[in-house]
């Protein structure tokens, strides 16, 4: 499960977001992705799956359990 102080972009992550040639919405959406990224990555390590065969099911009750 998540830990309340576990992030998913680093400040590394986060300013080399920044420094991109990117607008804003963009910046937003690169930063969203990443951490969609290794978000799915933990749900797939906690659930012993490999991340492409993670369900949209399995998605949600991950979130439910860590609710």
């Amino acid at each position: 499960m998540q830990q309340p102080s576990e992030q998913f972009l680093t400040l590394e992550e986060s300013a080399k977001v920044d420094a991109a040639l990117l607008s804003s919405p963009e910046k937003f959406l690169a930063r969203l992705t990443m951490s969609s990224l290794k978000l799915l990555k933990h749900i797939a390590q906690e659930s012993d799956v490999a991340i492409e065969d993670l369900t949209p099911q399995q998605v949600i009750a991950w979130f439910e359990k860590d609710g």
